[in-house]
């Protein structure tokens, strides 16, 4: 037929379907994010959590939990949720004072795991000044609940 073009040879990459790959999945590690440069500037580790206990700038009359120890100044989380978790590396921790959630830590010393009740809105003793050695304990887990 004049006027028509002759039907072009296309090869099979050419109109092959482009979306044949599915998206990727978003995966929640739960780790925490910004570890890194919180252990560069502040020495302390933080690992995994639900997003319930976050590390915050301290103020007072805010309601945070708050962790002293030895080696650093003083730390503190704003707690949020029905019930949260975090996992944390925070050495030679001495005191910590509660907040409006019940709240218990996991601490270590070498081998040895202890795990402290700490009081509602009051300053709780934990790792070396609960200790009759006087060793010193590194802070690992910080679990809350309403």
């Amino acid at each position: 037929m004049p006027g028509t073009a002759a039907p072009q040879n296309h090869s099979a990459e050419a109109v092959a379907p482009i979306a044949d790959e599915a998206p990727g999945y978003a995966v929640e590690d739960f780790n925490y994010p910004g570890a890194a440069k919180i252990l560069a500037e502040q020495g302390i580790t933080l690992k995994r959590g639900d997003g319930h206990i976050v590390l915050a700038t301290c103020a007072a009359d805010t309601g945070q939990l708050e962790v002293w120890a030895r080696n650093s100044d003083k730390v503190c989380f704003h707690v949020t949720g029905n019930s949260g978790y975090l996992t944390l590396e925070i050495p030679s921790v001495y005191l910590i004072k509660g907040n409006d959630y019940t709240a218990q830590v996991d601490m270590t010393v070498g081998t040895e795991e202890k795990s402290y009740d700490i009081a509602k809105n009051t300053w709780t003793p934990v790792g070396e000044s609960a200790d009759e050695q006087g060793r010193e304990f590194l802070l690992v887990e910080i679990r809350t609940t309403k």
